[in-house]
């Protein structure tokens, strides 16, 4: 039988309780009358209604743990050809062993409720932690694993996955943000985790601005290819679409290993230790930074210019910056300041202070409020795209007395009146 305390690099799994009391009760070693066969069942029916899993919940759960573990040979494989040499023949000696608990046979289990664990069926399609893409491809690697006869098509298998995927949280997650710690600790933060919800908005919902977004996809593209890229900065009129064209592009690249970690102003002490995390993986990363402003007295922006350029460290190449703001020049100037540098000996030197930050970021993308005609567009082609039928004069007439006490004209406003449709037509 299957020894699982000789596993060498599959160690450690998240979820290394069930692993371990599962394993334990299909062996039938010498703790099997310690372990609770109804316990272990509620910890897979837990994971099959968190993550969506269906079919055999054992077969599911042990593609999850391979899918999620993060070590030596998984993140060598990530995107990339499968690896070789001594790392490939020590993952060999693991994917034996978990083979052979892939091979047990949960109906044999006593409790008499095995059977329908072995053909779950999940009473929603869906989970509460991955898109449906990431679930439906662990569920069928549960299912691939199932018909493997050998221990080398199993392995070749699970490589796949990694290569097609990726591994651990960045492989089966797309956007995340940075989880602080307080006060305490050197960095600051914990870790980088998940964002499990993310707006399922593409370049094609976004209506107009073609420019703005052929620019933005040139740059991504060349960064995700691995030629030169620039750091962007998309600036202009509130609700125009500056924020969800960074999140079209995340849905537009992620099958093509793009991924985006969320910063606050207040995180930017954090960075450094950010890059250090990613710089090694075989993702492409954007920091993302959205509504990014300072106050004159606000020196955090100091932080992010080291990043950017500047500081000792170089920037690894899988990290790029994007950001967003109602500032052209990012750092507040007030009147009150030209009163001052007349004061300063080295008045210059004040401005280029001011004006530094702007200048790394290498490409500068301009989102301007629509005009009357172009504002009727994006509500004619939004109420198109939702089946709102209304003759186009009244549609329109309706959309100006809108806009008129709810904030302007702007995308985020049409957007907002569409809504507004919709939900008048439920009633």
């Amino acid at each position: 039988m299957a020894k699982t305390s000789q596993l060498i690099l599959y160690r450690d799994f998240a979820e290394q309780a069930l692993f371990d009391a599962m394993a334990g009760l299909l062996e039938g070693g010498e703790s099997e009358e310690s372990l609770d066969p109804y316990q272990c069942a509620n910890g897979l029916l837990e994971l099959a209604a968190r993550y969506g899993f269906e079919g055999n919940l054992w077969h599911c759960f042990l593609a999850y743990c391979l899918a999620n573990h993060e070590n030596a040979y998984s993140t060598a494989c990530e995107i990339s050809e499968p690896a070789e040499g001594t790392i490939r023949d020590l993952a060999a000696h693991d994917f034996g062993i978990i083979k052979e608990l892939f091979d047990l046979d949960i109906t044999k289990l006593p409790g008499g409720f095995w059977n329908g664990m072995a053909a779950y069926h999940a009473a929603k399609r869906t989970g509460k932690v991955f898109n449906r893409r990431i679930r439906d491809r662990i569920v069928m690697l549960a299912k691939e694993l199932e018909e493997a006869e050998t221990v080398e098509t199993f392995q070749a298998l699970t490589a796949a996955f990694y290569q097609e995927f990726g591994v651990g949280r960045f492989g089966l997650n797309k956007a995340f943000r940075i989880e602080e710690r307080g006060l305490e600790g050197p960095s600051g933060f914990t870790r980088i985790e998940p964002i499990t919800s993310i707006d399922h908005v593409y370049l094609k919902d976004l209506v107009g601005y073609e420019l703005q977004k052929q620019k933005l996809i040139e740059n991504t593209e060349a960064f995700i290819e691995g030629r030169e890229a620039n750091n962007v900065l998309l600036y202009g009129d509130a609700g125009t679409g500056k924020s969800s064209s960074i999140k079209a592009i995340l849905n537009e690249y992620y099958d093509k290993g793009l991924r985006m970690i969320e910063v606050y102003k207040h995180q930017f002490r954090c960075l450094s230790d950010v890059l250090e995390e990613i710089k090694d993986r075989n993702y492409r990363f954007i920091i993302y930074m959205d509504d990014l402003s300072f106050e004159d007295f606000e020196i955090e922006y100091k932080y992010l210019k080291a990043i950017i350029e500047g500081g000792l460290g170089k920037k690894p190449s899988n990290v790029l910056i994007y950001a967003t703001s109602n500032r052209r020049h990012l750092i507040r100037e007030k009147f009150s300041d030209k009163r001052e540098i007349l004061d300063d000996l080295h008045g210059n030197d004040t401005v280029q202070e001011k004006l530094s930050l702007v200048a790394r970021f290498g490409v500068t993308i301009y989102y301007s409020a629509p005009d009357k005609r172009e504002f009727q567009q994006i509500v004619k082609a939004l109420a198109d795209r939702y089946g709102i039928d209304m003759p186009q004069e009244e549609l329109f007439a309706e959309a100006n007395k809108w806009e008129l006490y709810h904030g302007g004209l702007s995308g985020r406003t049409a957007a907002q009146f569409i809504t507004y449709l919709l939900g008048k037509k439920e009633e």
